[in-house]
């Protein structure tokens, strides 16, 4: 594909008849077959990609002026460019690769165009002010822009019904004001961030979204995780953005890429990753190594004892939840509450069923923690799954003079951001302890250099998109080290299951690499 004057682009083929439908294009016959010129224009390389050529540009490389304080990195343009030339698609760039500033940018473009009139983005919200909001004031500030969240709803119906051309919402918001966007029928492009979020077609979550998806809506689901956890989770992402490549019952669909291992188990069929990819489609896929001068990842593991308390608990605990389901069928959910019972007592505090917390001598892990801590200068992030475990961090903590502040369910946004606000700019906090299922997704917090996992986390998504806190752009430190805490043999072999997980999904991406690169 060559790029003729800025104004067309000039291709071979053996077959030009196909290409007639396009108005302004121009055949010339060669040796070996024949050369076409088409208009460098959107609707020309729309029509193209529909015709199977795979690398028309999009015309937004020649016009478009790319507004705000940062200079557009060649793959944040082709990742727009990708995007313009796509009503629904996929952008599956790693976490750190500022995919959101390259969405922005296509959304503008398009509204320069007049083939959008508003853009709603959904996402999580704890991103809403810090990555959205942040972004856009990074890029195309020109556009009025609101943030659709307040305890009166009326207010928020307010917010969707005005004249802001992008109103950013979180998931359950959308869940609540779904019929009134529905009935406003402005929003043309829909943005949804961390789409894994509608992994599963059955749910409030997944019909709320489908609602406001029209035929003429343009649709696109970034993650940087697809189908981290089981080709199932492939199927609500599909049926939104690929309704054609999937089937139309989600029975269907898991008949097609797993087998039947037992009642209640089911494996991948051989080939369910070809499936998936060719489910997953169209999409675009950029790994940090690909776009971004980043310093290596370096993953350890830290041995520690279980103390004799814990190892009585732990042994006394698993034999009583079992007996408990004796005779029964263990289904996912009583086995992920031994799971997560024994995860407690190993990290070294428990909740009964009354919730109150019973705390063990966890003493050799919050030393490994503290030797951790002194093998770097920089600040250090600590993630720990239960909320019992971020509180008994924090007091061993300031036990040792480590300034230090929480993140979890219990903070407000407000606060949340305030917090890494000082943690990425102020000398204090030299810690932050989170809890992953608030913090996971979309921050900047690249003034650390060193990841701790306080034990197993439950998701591989949120595994990765932990550590993409700090390696993103951004960061300036010759490693980003990730420290794993294990002592149980709960906690070795849920370590262990990740990392297959997530070479498992490394291999899907791969798929989406390749493809990029054969485009």
């Amino acid at each position: 594909m060559e790029i003729v004057e800025n104004k067309a682009v000039r291709f071979r083929t053996r077959n030009p008849g196909k290409y007639a439908v396009i108005p302004k294009h121009h055949v010339t016959q060669i040796p070996g077959g024949y050369e076409v010129a088409v208009y460098w224009g959107l609707d020309e390389m729309r029509v193209l990609k529909n015709l199977g050529v795979k690398d028309a540009p999009s015309p937004i490389e020649r016009s478009y002026n790319w507004p705000g304080r940062y200079k557009p990195m060649k793959h944040q343009k082709t990742t727009a460019g990708f995007l313009t030339l796509h009503r629904r698609a996929f952008v599956f760039n790693e976490p750190g690769t500022a995919k959101t500033i390259s969405a922005l940018w296509a959304a503008d473009y398009l509204m320069q165009r007049g083939e959008v009139r508003r853009v709603l983005v959904v996402c999580p919200l704890s991103i809403m002010q810090s990555a959205w909001m942040g972004d856009l004031n990074r890029s195309i500030i020109h556009r009025s822009a609101v943030i659709a969240h307040h305890a009166q709803s009326s207010r928020r119906i307010e917010m969707i019904q005005g004249d802001y051309e992008i109103v950013i919402i979180n998931y359950d918001g959308l869940n609540l004001v779904a019929d009134e966007i529905n009935a406003d029928g402005r929003f043309d492009l829909v943005i949804v961030d961390e789409a894994n979020a509608y992994a599963t077609a059955t749910t409030r979550r997944w019909k709320s979204l489908a609602k406001i998806i029209k035929p003429h809506t343009f649709l696109w689901m970034m993650t940087g995780t697809p189908a981290a956890q089981s080709p199932l989770h492939a199927y609500g992402l599909a049926r939104l953005v690929n309704p054609s490549g999937v089937p139309g019952y989600v029975t269907a669909w898991r008949d097609k890429v797993m087998n039947k291992i037992t009642m209640f188990k089911w494996a991948p069929k051989p080939g369910s990753r070809d499936t998936v990819f060719n489910a997953l489609q169209p999409a675009i896929r950029f790994t940090k190594s690909q776009c971004l001068d980043l310093p290596p990842v370096i993953t350890q593991t830290r041995e520690v004892a279980l103390t004799p308390q814990q190892a009585k608990y732990y042994k006394l605990i698993k034999e009583q939840m079992l007996a408990n389901v004796a005779g029964e069928t263990i289904t996912a959910v009583n086995k992920a509450a031994v799971v997560s019972k024994l995860l407690q007592i190993s990290c070294g505090a428990a909740l009964t069923e009354n919730k109150e917390v019973i705390e063990f001598d966890a003493t050799p892990r919050l030393n490994v923690l503290l030797e951790v801590l002194e093998e770097t200068d920089r600040k250090v992030i600590i993630f720990a799954l239960f909320r019992a475990s971020i509180d008994q961090i924090s007091t061993f903590l300031d036990k040792h003079g480590i300034a230090s502040e929480e993140i979890h369910g219990g903070v407000t946004a407000t606060k949340r951001g305030d917090i890494i606000q000082r943690f990425q700019n102020a000398k204090d906090p030299r810690v932050l302890v989170m809890q992953p299922q608030a913090t996971a997704h979309g921050i900047t917090l690249t003034a650390a250099d060193t990841v701790v996992f306080f034990g197993p986390l439950m998701s591989v998504e949120q595994y990765v998109q932990c550590i993409a806190r700090a390696d993103r752009q951004g960061q300036t430190s010759t490693s980003v080290n990730v420290v794993h805490i294990q002592g149980s043999p709960i906690e070795k072999k849920m370590f262990d299951a990740m990392d297959k997980k997530v070479d498992d999904h490394a291999l899907l991406s791969q798929m989406f690499d390749i493809e990029l690169k054969g485009a």
